[in-house]
């Protein structure tokens, strides 16, 4: 029987579960990424737009459904990633001690640490559009967590491309250092 990485891959069964585990983890990350860029994209220029043309029944319909797509989405991608990515480590045998584990933790706690005030913020501007009675309005404090919303994005989603490069290029050791 064939070995790969700790995983037996002559039999049918192990390999089909490894595989279908792997499919998901991959699935999942595009889904983590993709989607959260999506929302970013028609959240930040739909504020935009609508700030511009002052209608504030589309910035409370585009926050409401943000508020709702990352809750449905993004937010049980990201919990799978994390559920799949143990799964797939124990099937390989890796150390959940090793450089590469660390650093992929690591980042996941940071991108978490940005992801996590960014939903904050989105229920936050939410609130305050629904409350608000025109665009002109919204308090000062409502486009600074724009801001804020904006600033915290960048390095999530940068963090998310690194964590992808070290899910297909594994340059770090996987074993303990």
């Amino acid at each position: 029987m064939r070995r790969r990485r700790g995983l037996a891959t002559g039999g049918a069964r192990l390999s089909d579960a490894y595989t279908l585990w792997k499919t998901a983890h991959a699935v999942g990350a595009a889904v983590v990424f993709g989607g959260g860029l999506g929302i970013a994209y028609f959240t930040w220029f739909g504020y935009r737009r609508a700030v511009r043309t002052d209608d504030l029944a589309a910035l409370r319909a585009l926050l409401r459904l943000t508020v709702i797509a990352d809750a449905c989405l993004t937010a049980p991608a990201v919990a799978f990633q994390f559920a799949s990515g143990l799964v797939l480590m124990r099937a390989l045998g890796w150390p959940w001690v090793s450089p590469w584990s660390m650093a992929v933790l690591g980042l996941y706690l940071l991108a978490g640490a940005c992801w996590l005030p960014i939903l904050a913020l989105q229920v936050r501007l939410h609130r305050v559009a629904a409350r608000s009675a025109s665009v002109a309005a919204l308090p000062g404090r409502f486009h600074r967590w724009f801001g804020w919303w904006f600033g915290l994005a960048i390095p999530a989603f940068a963090i998310v491309l690194v964590l992808f490069y070290l899910m297909v290029a594994k340059p770090l050791p996987v074993a303990r250092a």
